[in-house]
């Protein structure tokens, strides 16, 4: 039932104001880096471009808020919390939308409610947060209800105009758009912002690989998004071994970098240039078999992000070929 639910359609930015008035946690339960990312930061640019705090490139035009992604479907679909950013007041909620990622087949008309499932909680003297694309069914407060900072408010779904798993978190003063990240500040080029929002620091990142994994053959896609692309042991028969790599934020000129290692050395080791900017990308490489089976042992998958000659990330896999 929704009640009363705020759009989010605001793209103005509140004026400065003291980070220290109003700090916040992670919306979501989940280790950044590890098992979640950031993947789009509040849009800073006041035109039709687009730019995060840091004057780069993790937004698009009119993004009123930072969205943290989950790695797969798979963790959506075990459950991962979504927490109260600060102490407040619910007021308004919506939980009436199917989780299915926009413009696949299946997927529900969401004019007007481009947010999906989630919520939206008055933390008194003009603040406000939103949490949009929660999972269908998981809400747990109402309107209302008050809310301790840290409670679990539901899970992390994907309803609404989404097509990955993540939740986003809107912060508003009175009824102005605000980035936790630069608070203070619409233009941060070249310097660090004196002070955000945030309770505990949170590192930027721009960019980065979300997965690695090491198959028989080129997966789906789709797999990869799911977690279920990736193989713990492949047989010494394999027709191929196979790495792949997940990752975000990819822009024009950028290089994933792949790479397998067996018992006996290198077995691939491949870079591949980015053509254009993609939010989220897939890449893999591998080898065929050529001989009457490949080594039994332990095997290692590596991805890497580069930019401009610089490491973004790295992720490793170790598997075993067995017998």
């Amino acid at each position: 039932m929704i009640r009363g639910f705020l759009s989010l359609i605001l793209i103005t930015f509140a004026a400065p104001l003291a980070a220290k008035d109003f700090l916040i946690d992670l919306p979501i339960d989940c280790t950044l880096g590890e098992n979640c990312y950031i993947q789009q930061y509040t849009d800073q640019d006041p035109t039709e471009g687009a730019q995060d705090f840091t004057c780069g490139a993790l937004t698009y035009d009119g993004h009123k808020g930072t969205d943290f992604a989950l790695t797969t479907l798979a963790d959506m679909q075990a459950g991962v919390d979504v927490l109260a950013a600060a102490a407040g007041v619910v007021m308004a909620t919506r939980d009436q939308v199917p989780d299915v990622a926009f413009g696949t087949a299946g997927a529900p008309d969401v004019s007007r409610i481009e947010c999906g499932n989630g919520l939206a909680i008055n933390h008194g003297d003009g603040w406000e947060t939103q949490y949009c694309h929660m999972k269908l069914g998981s809400l747990i407060v109402e309107k209302g209800q008050r809310v301790t900072k840290g409670a679990v408010l539901g899970e992390v779904g994907l309803s609404g105009r989404t097509q990955f798993p993540h939740v986003h978190l809107s912060v508003r003063r009175n009824g102005q758009i605000v980035d936790p990240f630069a608070p203070d500040s619409l233009s941060t080029c070249g310097t660090q912002p004196p002070a955000s929002m945030w309770q505990t620091d949170i590192p930027y990142s721009a960019g980065g690989i979300v997965s690695v994994g090491l198959s028989t053959a080129v997966p789906s896609y789709d797999d990869v998004k799911a977690g279920l692309a990736g193989r713990d042991v492949l047989p010494i028969d394999a027709p191929a071994l196979v790495v792949w790599g997940f990752a975000y934020g990819g822009q024009q000129g950028d290089t994933m970098d792949l790479s397998i290692n067996g018992p006996k050395g290198e077995i691939v080791n491949q870079s591949i240039v980015l053509p254009r900017i993609q939010a989220q990308f897939f890449r893999a490489v591998g080898k065929p078999l050529k001989a009457d089976g490949w080594p039994a042992g332990p095997y290692t998958g590596e991805a890497r992000l580069t930019r401009n000659g610089a490491i973004l990330s790295v992720r490793r896999v170790t598997i075993r070929v067995e017998g």
